[in-house]
């Protein structure tokens, strides 16, 4: 599990393209730039999007922000930072 963390936060060490506020959402370039990396990204209900991984297409729960305050435990949130123009990844807790 934890290797496919490193994949998604080395897709935006040197994504394809740079986030440009004024032309496209966060959303929409994190869903790019997973995409270009060859995942799977399909949609979810209760998240922003979810990655589908496996063949029993076990699916991860992401959401996206750049305002890294109260972010919800149960899913894991990719977080544009702004100032330093950097993604973080924080991940679920467990129960």
């Amino acid at each position: 599990m934890m290797q496919i963390y490193k994949v998604i936060v080395e897709a935006f060490e040197k994504p394809p393209i740079f986030y440009e506020p004024a032309r496209q959402s966060l959303k929409a370039w994190v869903i790019y730039c997973l995409r270009d990396r060859g995942f799977k990204v399909i949609y979810d209900q209760n998240a922003d999007f979810a990655i589908e991984q496996g063949r029993e297409r076990n699916k991860l729960c992401f959401k996206v922000t750049d305002d890294p305050i109260d972010l919800d435990p149960k899913f894991a949130w990719i977080v544009w930072d702004s100032k330093n123009r950097t993604v973080s990844l924080t991940l679920p807790k467990v129960n």
